[in-house]
């Protein structure tokens, strides 16, 4: 195993009813370290920008509207296996599928309100992180 980092977004469904801490409590039962975070209102070129890869897709504009919404907090996680362990506790992306315990089933609403995002591969995650953090501002 080895230590990597990953990026989280907490979305604006969870930040919007105070979510935040009970969200770190958990990413950091799962023995990842928050060594990066600040909460942030994205603008509409920003979140087209982060979710350009989803730009054909039917539910682009929706996910954008929804993002530009309200605040995010925006994080760097740390520790082993890192991308797999927050997938792990995010849990699946519809959180009527997902483990008792993950993040979604815990506080998502639906699938498109499902209160957290993560990296699915290193190579995301070392293109989403400095997309928002520059190297100072991440204290591991």
């Amino acid at each position: 195993m080895s230590i990597q980092r990953t990026f989280s977004i907490i979305k604006p469904d969870a930040t919007a009813r105070n979510l935040t801490g009970g969200i770190n409590a958990l990413i950091e039962a799962a023995g990842l370290r928050i060594v990066a975070q600040k909460r942030i209102w994205l603008t509409r070129v920003q979140a087209e920008s982060f979710y350009g890869v989803h730009q054909a897709r039917p539910f682009f504009a929706d996910l954008v509207s929804f993002m530009i919404s309200g605040p995010v907090v925006v994080q760097v996680l740390e520790g082993e296996d890192a991308i797999a362990t927050y997938r792990k506790v995010m849990g699946a992306t519809n959180p009527t599928d997902a483990d008792a315990g993950t993040i979604r089933k815990e506080f998502a609403q639906s699938i498109e309100a499902n209160s957290v995002h993560g990296s699915d591969a290193p190579e995301t995650a070392a293109i989403e992180i400095p997309f928002f953090f520059s190297g100072c501002e991440i204290v591991g």
